[in-house]
């Protein structure tokens, strides 16, 4: 601190008023906070791969000078007179005055007579950004200071200084003016010496991929250096503010910074396995031995000497999880990654694999003797009660579990070590949004692995398609797994991941890859060269019987209990959710049934997939009869087994995934069902499969599908074969009065393509040498509650909906749809009780309009909601004693066994 003057130790960096006491922190003080910890994270938090793609010139020494002074410059916008005239947060007068008269004494003359015509025009990363340039700075380095909040400008800014000189200092040229002018060129002089360097072209350029990265890293070392307790627990400091009394020269950077880090690392690196031995691996991870092509594809995927991207097509229940994990093992212990994101398709998908990524992630912990940490990541999150139990990090004694570290939450979450959540999260990675550089930073740490990859449209392809090229412009291992992929996408995910690791698309690969219909197959970038293993030993086959039957929901009720009257469990699914309840409807009393949908409130679903797991689960108990009634959640979310199934019509692919239902485990069968049964619904005639059928999926798809599904299916051995017909626009000519049909489906394709680009970032250009992030989020979501809908909406071609609270009002009392009083309940309880309207009760022309009903029904009847942290963003639906309430145009009724339902007050009333 010696270098300094005393104008330069008296500007603040951050002041408040605690418990009547005065606070502040020393502009100079945070600055070196802020460089330490972005040098311990370059060192011990980032991977060796991170770290490689962050060398410049080939000179560690070179690339840590400019990750140190990235650290301490990055608020130099705050030695402004636009900034240390600004308010506290609290506009607590006396702390303001204090402060103020502090730098008075310090020999800022003046300061309290400054005003400002357009103070809010130059906020202070700009500012910091614009007297980078003003000193020379390169512009790559100058622009990450500017985006260090989350959003890079849109143009270089030195004239800032120039158009807004007041903001930056007095506009009278003489001593004062000058005074600041020296204040702000010295900490920038001490900067750089103290981080190595002494004239800023000394300051080399950074690519745009290393700009990426290195603002991540900024804005997480600004954050944690400005966090002052860790989870503001008070009894455990980190970069605390200091008494207003006290100065710069009563604070020990050093030890306050070591203190800080010991204090916040609360859990343990995951080092992982060489994984040498595969059978031994299975068999400690999961008790069982591995079958023999999972032992073949790990084995295969071990060989890799630069592994990318590795795609595992595989038939349903043949273990997909395994292979990844064990291969996401191999791949970190070869690329040094220091965690794993796995994303699937829906929030139910999601629940299932978190408890087992879990318990595989607790055999690891236990081995290693680690606290390892764990992040569920979707919007319902804290409603999964396996999440919730699991220990805080800080209240862990000892060692060898796993653990969830509070710090890493919210937009932070993707930054931790093992994450576990929807294809959103990975998605959205390539969204113009704010802090984008955070999942950027974390995702590029991990091994990434992709569920049920065939399972997203045309639009969310666009989005991973883009997500892949970053990927593999970071070097990032990334695990395919489908049962179900259309070639087309399996060579688009290929291609995607080559173009962003090496800048072009063309691999090197034997002739005919393109069009290999293998199953199984595993396709493998190793470095340029692409691999694709076909040698697996041949599966004993499984024939499914296939009969198309079209008839009326009370027929298609005597059919399936006619199927079962000798005991058995049957299957429908159908693909909305009012004919799923429509049928339930007609189900007598006497046959038990269960209803699954997207419908249900969070607790609800949770216990009736709880209760099929347990009935029709494997080695459960099950029933004698049971007719299981659901929507698309049973494609993906449950192992669950059935003696027959019934399902609507549907794209080829999907079909297949609900065949996996279908006899998956071994077990003895009722009479009349030791045959697979499959019994497709919804067909009228051919080309003719119903306006509810037709608007959720392409006609194409489902004449296609219609025309080559036969009266017999071989698994695994047709399940490739099947979906390369559908899906290869060559089989068109086999297929009758397709011509429509096509050209509808080309231009929906080209619309959706089309639209998924408008708030897609712009691909990774690895080959220039030199790049700014200016513009790169130009355009991007607010970064607010709507903001974070609007960006689940952005990175899936959806209609935007509505969640709300369900209660029940009886006798001017609100109750829980369970009958629980609210007043008797706690917040996080009752924000369980969350569902979605159906987008048919909520559209989009008429969303603002619901929206203002719904606040101001919530805050007359709930104004105690506001002051929640469960539930202050939340809107009440408040349905009356009989759980149902007129909604505009709209009849809503709930019940635990059925869901919500809703019918037109028109059909209602005649």
């Amino acid at each position: 601190m010696g270098e300094l003057t005393t104008e330069e130790l008296s500007l603040w960096g951050k002041k408040a008023i605690r418990d009547d006491q005065e606070l502040w922190l020393p502009l100079v003080i945070h600055l070196i906070d802020a460089k330490n910890v972005i040098n311990w994270l370059y060192n011990h938090w980032l991977t060796d791969n991170q770290r490689s793609l962050l060398m410049i010139e080939n000179s560690e020494t070179l690339t840590q000078n400019v990750v140190k002074f990235l650290g301490y410059i990055h608020d130099i916008g705050k030695a402004t007179t636009a900034f240390q005239t600004k308010q506290s947060y609290a506009h607590n007068d006396s702390l303001d005055e204090d402060i103020m008269e502090k730098m008075i004494r310090g020999g800022f003359k003046g300061i309290d007579k400054l005003s400002f015509l357009k103070r809010s025009a130059s906020p202070h990363a700009l500012a910091g950004e614009a007297l980078l340039e003003v000193y020379g700075v390169n512009k790559s380095i100058a622009a990450i200071i500017g985006g260090h909040h989350g959003k890079p400008l849109s143009n270089p800014v030195a004239k800032d200084t120039q158009y807004n000189s007041e903001n930056y200092w007095p506009e009278t040229p003489g001593e004062e003016q000058n005074r600041w002018k020296k204040v702000q060129e010295d900490l920038f002089q001490y900067g750089l010496h103290l981080c190595g360097f002494h004239t800023s072209s000394e300051i080399p350029w950074v690519n745009k991929i290393q700009a990426v990265l290195l603002e991540g890293l900024l804005i997480m070392a600004d954050w944690l250096a400005s966090s002052e307790y860790l989870n503001d627990d008070p009894s455990k400091p980190l970069f605390p503010l200091i008494d207003i009394n006290e100065s710069a020269a009563d604070v020990n950077t050093e030890e306050r910074y070591q203190n800080a880090i010991n204090t916040w690392q609360i859990t343990d690196e995951w080092s992982a396995e060489h994984v040498s031995d595969i059978d031994e691996y299975y068999v400690r991870h999961w008790g069982f031995h591995p079958r023999e092509v999972q032992l073949a594809m790990c084995q295969e995927i071990s060989k890799a000497l630069d592994p990318g991207i590795m795609i595992v097509e595989a038939p349903m229940g043949i273990g997909k999880t395994e292979i990844a994990l064990t291969v996401a093992e191999q791949l970190a212990s070869r690329c040094g990654c220091n965690g794993l994101f796995m994303g699937l398709p829906t929030q139910a998908t999601s629940n299932a694999m978190f408890d087992r990524v879990e318990d595989w992630l607790a055999k690891e912990a236990k081995e290693q003797d680690a606290n390892l940490s764990i992040k569920l990541m979707h919007g319902k999150a804290k409603f999964n009660q396996r999440n919730q139990a699991i220990p805080r990090a800080e209240n862990v004694q000892g060692s060898g579990a796993v653990v969830v570290n509070d710090w890493f939450t919210g937009k932070k979450s993707i930054l931790e070590e093992f994450t576990v959540g929807t294809i959103d999260n990975l998605l959205q990675m390539g969204l113009k949004q704010r802090h984008l550089f955070l999942k950027h930073l974390g995702l590029s740490g991990k091994v990434v692995v992709i569920d049920e990859v065939h399972g997203y449209d045309v639009y969310m392809s666009s989005y991973l398609a883009k997500v892949l090229q970053w990927l593999g412009a970071y070097n990032v291992p990334v695990i395919a797994l489908s049962a179900t992929l259309p070639k087309e996408k399996r060579n688009e995910l290929l291609k995607s991941y080559a173009k962003g690791k090496f800048g072009s698309d063309q691999l090197e690969a034997e002739p005919g890859w393109e069009n290999n219909e293998a199953y199984p197959l595993l396709s493998m970038l190793d470095g340029k060269r692409l691999r694709q293993v076909t040698n697996f030993v041949p599966q004993k086959s499984k024939y499914v019987q296939v009969k198309r039957i079209n008839v009326e929901n009370d027929k298609l009720v005597d059919i399936v209990n006619a199927k079962i009257k000798d005991g058995g469990v049957a299957g429908i699914i159908v693909n909305t959710v009012k004919r799923a309840q429509e049928i339930a409807d007609l189900m007598p009393k006497d046959v038990l049934t269960i209803v699954l949908h997207s419908a249900f409130l969070a607790p609800d679903r949770q216990k009736i997939e709880e209760k099929l797991q347990s009935m029709i689960g494997k080695n459960a108990a099950r029933p004698p009869r049971l007719v299981v009634i659901g929507t698309q959640v049973l494609e993906q979310s449950l192992d669950i087994g059935l003696d027959v199934l019934f399902t609507d019509i549907a794209p080829m692919d999907l079909i297949l995934q609900r065949v996996g239902r279908l006899h998956r485990h071994n077990i003895k069968r009722p009479k009349g069902l030791q045959t697979p049964q499959l019994y497709i619904l919804g067909i009228n005639d051919y080309g003719d499969y119903g306006k509810s059928n037709e608007y959720i999926y392409e006609k194409y798809l489902l004449m296609k599908t219609d025309h080559f599904l036969k009266d017999k299916i071989a698994l695994p051995d047709d399940i490739s074969k099947l979906v390369q017909q559908v899906y290869d626009t060559a089989t068109d000519s086999e297929v009758s009065g397709l011509k429509e049909a096509r050209a509808k489906f080309d231009k929906d394709q080209k619309n959706s393509k089309n639209k998924a680009k408008v708030f897609q970032i712009a691909e990774p250009k690895q080959h220039k040498r030199r790049g700014t992030i200016h513009k790169w989020l130009d355009w991007d979501l607010p970064d607010d509650r709507q903001g974070e809908i609007k960006a689940q909406a952005a990175v899936r071609d959806i209609q935007e909906t509505l969640e709300v609270i369900l209660l029940k009002e009886i006798d001017h009392q609100f109750y829980l749809l369970d009958g629980r009083k609210l007043a008797e309940v706690d917040d996080k309880t009752i924000s369980d009780q969350v569902i979605r309207l159906p987008s048919v009760v909520t559209p989009e022309w008429k969303l603002d309009e619901i929206i203002k009903k719904l606040e101001d029904v919530t805050f007359k009847n709930l104004p105690q909601w506001q002051q929640s942290i469960w539930l202050h963003d939340s809107l009440a639906l408040i349905l009356g004693s009989k759980q149902t309430t007129d909604f505009f145009d709209f009849r809503l009724s709930y019940s635990s066994d059925k869901g919500l339902c809703y019918e037109r007050l028109e059909e209602k009333h005649g």
